[in-house]
């Protein structure tokens, strides 16, 4: 597990760049926090590791999944507006998942049961206006602490 303190959105970033870093084909990376807690900022740096765009990452929720043609294939999926599993098999998102791509999922605890037992999980807290804690666990292969 890692732990990691982001006193402004410039190191979110950085921290999610770092973790992109790491990330290799076929993972998948779950983002928990409330709104306004820094996922779709958290997003931008782990999409920047793949050399997208920072203006490119949007918040996805009204698109669902949004695919970069990156290598490897890179997808930032948004479940914000999901309310029922069946719409969990309606978009495709075990096919996203399973893939050779690196998928982002915002939101993730609306598909906790589709997701694959070495998922990444990153926690985002705010603990006041510009703080955030940042917790990165799973996928047991991969030390955090040394992000």
């Amino acid at each position: 597990m890692g732990k990691f303190i982001s006193s402004s959105p410039d190191e979110t970033k950085d921290i999610g760049f770092r973790l992109g870093k790491l990330l290799r084909p076929g993972d998948v990376v779950a983002l928990y926090g409330e709104l306004g807690s820094g996922k779709t900022t958290m997003v931008k740096g782990i999409a920047n590791a793949f050399d997208i765009e920072e203006r490119e990452i949007v918040s996805a929720s009204f698109t669902i999944i949004t695919e970069y043609d990156s290598t490897p294939p890179f997808s930032h999926i948004d479940l914000y507006r999901i309310e029922k599993d069946s719409e969990l098999d309606e978009i495709g998102l075990w096919e996203q998942i399973k893939g050779n791509g690196i998928s982002v999922i915002e939101w993730a605890e609306k598909a906790e049961r589709w997701l694959p037992e070495d998922v990444i999980k990153v926690r985002l807290r705010s603990t006041d206006n510009t703080m955030r804690e940042v917790i990165i666990e799973g996928n047991n292969e991969k030390n955090w602490d040394n992000l």
